[in-house]
């Protein structure tokens, strides 16, 4: 994949993830928090279901889930807690906050993943500019929920 093509796809999951908390919270208007959360993630679940078989060729490939380890198997209850606290939160910190906050936990735990090579992921060295920039993000947050 061209960088170009990860970079456009990427902003365009960002601008899903910001809409995603606002629309599961309207759903928990009509029904509790948990039940958006389970209507988000089994509509979610028939999408993939749909795109693995038309797409990827079938779902055959599930079956080895199981050599993976331990941790590479939470990533769906990690987007659970995440959609939970979403909808529960974007009342209160409203959608910009809410996502300030997140991308500022995300770029933080980021940064200690490439830093040990956590999950696989290649060990990186933290420059300070990376250090500079989570300070930034964290002084835009500030800044987003003030009141």
């Amino acid at each position: 994949m061209s960088r170009t093509l990860a970079i456009v796809l990427a902003a365009l999951g960002g601008c899903f993830v910001g809409m995603q908390a606002p629309i599961n919270a309207r759903l928990g208007k009509e029904i509790s928090g948990a039940q958006a959360a389970t209507v988000s993630f089994l509509v979610g679940t028939l999408a993939l279901i749909v795109f693995a078989t038309v797409l990827s060729g079938g779902l055959g490939g599930i079956q080895h889930a199981g050599r993976a380890p331990w941790w590479a198997l939470v990533g769906g209850l990690l987007g659970a807690f995440y959609v939970t606290v979403a909808l529960r939160t974007v009342g209160t910190l409203g959608a910009s906050g809410l996502t300030a906050i997140v991308v500022t936990g995300q770029l933080a735990v980021s940064v200690a993943v490439d830093r040990f090579g956590l999950f696989g992921v290649a060990r990186q060295h933290i420059a300070t500019s990376r250090v500079v920039g989570l300070v930034l993000l964290l002084a835009g947050v500030v800044l987003v929920v003030r009141k």
